[in-house]
């Protein structure tokens, strides 16, 4: 089985266990990297043309503008083929019940088509929120699997977890 991990991941300043925090990784991009080292996975990485806020507070309410217009923001590079992969991770913050809207920037150009897709959400108190039904919604075709959660501020200590989740649902 092969995997692939598409993520977007902030770092900088964030909302970290009730208060801003500057950090110098993502939380999404420490959760992908231990997927990848679990399985073997591919990572592609999601970043945007314009970048969002280094203010944590400014940037979520540009998340939230984007929500709220269905924005589709440009993104730098852009994957286009997954013809090579079993599995797909479609990892991110938790902007607002769901990805930023980047990732589905993204998801909108693939054809997932007989793929297995499993979203993974680091988040400060949402869970997984509406990510398994956006990718049921976005990647027509595929199977939706079981996703997994991780809290933002415990990211960087989560490695046994994630590892043990990948090791279960993506091999």
């Amino acid at each position: 089985m092969k995997t692939l991990v598409i993520y977007y991941s902030r770092k900088g300043e964030n909302y970290v266990n009730g208060g801003l925090k500057k950090i110098e990784k993502g939380n999404t991009e420490i959760v992908a990297e231990f997927i990848r080292d679990a399985v073997g996975a591919d990572l592609f990485e999601v970043d945007t043309v314009k970048p969002y806020s280094d203010s944590y507070m400014t940037c979520i309410e540009e998340a939230k503008k984007e929500l709220q217009s269905d924005a589709r923001p440009e993104i730098k590079n852009t994957l286009s083929d997954i013809s090579g992969y079993d599995n797909i991770v479609v990892a991110g913050p938790c902007w607002w019940g769901t990805y930023p809207m980047a990732i589905f920037t993204q998801l909108e150009k693939l054809d997932f088509t007989g793929k297995k897709i499993f979203p993974v959400m680091t988040h400060e108190g949402s869970g997984l929120a509406n990510s398994q039904r956006d990718l049921a919604k976005l990647c027509k075709g595929a199977t939706v699997g079981k996703g997994l959660a991780v809290h933002g501020g415990s990211a960087s200590s989560s490695r046994s977890t994630v590892e043990s989740w990948a090791k279960e649902n993506l091999l």
